[in-house]
């Protein structure tokens, strides 16, 4: 593979065999923080180090997400800029593991799909996952469940998915799907249903539902303790507040019964009968920022 591609550069680091290519970019849907969330816990839980880094000034708008300039003592220290990344690592079995996160492209998608197909055939990738969330008509007390954008019926099936024929706008990891599946490389998008009135704020569960997927279609080896430890405060935190409403108490109660009865008949994402979740977000956003309302 050339060093010297137009819209990326290599480090000279060594890619481990056969990887599965993740795909976690800031910018798009990612409701309850699920993706961004599961992957930090993927980074904690096997070491990544730089491959590729991708060309900010040819993807990125820079007036949108600007670079971050650090300050000693009054003295220019140095700017950050935005610009994909791919890491690669190996889990404690040694399966490789290859990580493009970052900020969305801006600009240059076909080119930006075509380069990332370009550095996964290098790497002789075996498996595209990307990670995101959405808010959902489901319950926080049931167990978060995925759903798939996949290159295949059997990946699809594998992970679970929305039944029927819908038309959304596309974010690149879309475009990644696809490029690699034309490519040879089988692509699963896995998305958390995220109940609708924790979607504003993080939701830890989401992110470990989502891993959960990873280790099942990919054979990786993650460590999700603290993540669980994460995930059951969220669950303990939400309930408190949840129990001082009788309605909150009712809508819970209400999905509940709505998710148990599609059980085994394909799920139903419309929202047109579930209550709406905006009070009691609200009430959520301020109880975990520590404000009652009092005084």
């Amino acid at each position: 593979m050339s060093d010297d591609h137009p819209l990326f550069r290599l480090t000279g680091e060594a890619a481990p065999p056969e990887p599965v290519l993740v795909v976690v970019l800031d910018g798009w849907i990612d409701a309850g923080l699920a993706g961004t969330t599961a992957l930090g816990a993927l980074s904690e839980s096997i070491e990544l180090v730089p491959y590729a880094v991708f060309d900010g000034e040819d993807l990125i708008d820079q007036r949108s997400r600007r670079p971050r300039l650090e300050i000693d003592d009054g003295v220019l220290a140095g700017l950050s800029w935005p610009e994909p990344v791919v890491r690669v690592g190996r889990d404690r079995l040694g399966s490789g593991l290859a990580v493009l996160s970052g900020p969305e492209p801006d600009f240059r998608w076909r080119r930006f799909a075509a380069a990332v197909v370009e550095l996964a055939q290098g790497m002789g990738a075996r498996l595209m996952v990307g990670f995101g969330g959405f808010p959902a008509p489901a319950p926080h007390t049931r167990p978060v469940r995925l759903a798939s954008t996949a290159s295949s019926p059997q990946l699809a099936q594998q992970v679970g998915f929305v039944a029927g024929s819908i038309e959304v706008p596309a974010g690149v990891q879309a475009v990644l799907e696809q490029a690699l599946a034309a490519a040879g490389v089988p692509s699963v998008g896995l998305w958390a249903r995220v109940p609708h009135y924790v979607s504003a704020m993080p939701f830890p569960p989401a992110a470990m539902a989502l891993l959960d997927g990873l280790a099942s279609i990919s054979g990786l080896v993650i460590d999700t303790e603290l993540l669980a430890d994460a995930a059951e405060a969220a669950r303990v935190k939400v309930d408190e507040l949840i129990a001082e409403s009788v309605e909150h108490v009712a809508m819970v109660r209400q999905l509940e019964q709505a998710v148990d009865e599609a059980e085994g008949r394909g799920p139903d994402m419309a929202p047109g009968n579930v209550p709406s979740g905006d009070e009691i977000a609200a009430e959520l956003e301020r109880y975990l920022r520590g404000e009652t309302g009092e005084g």
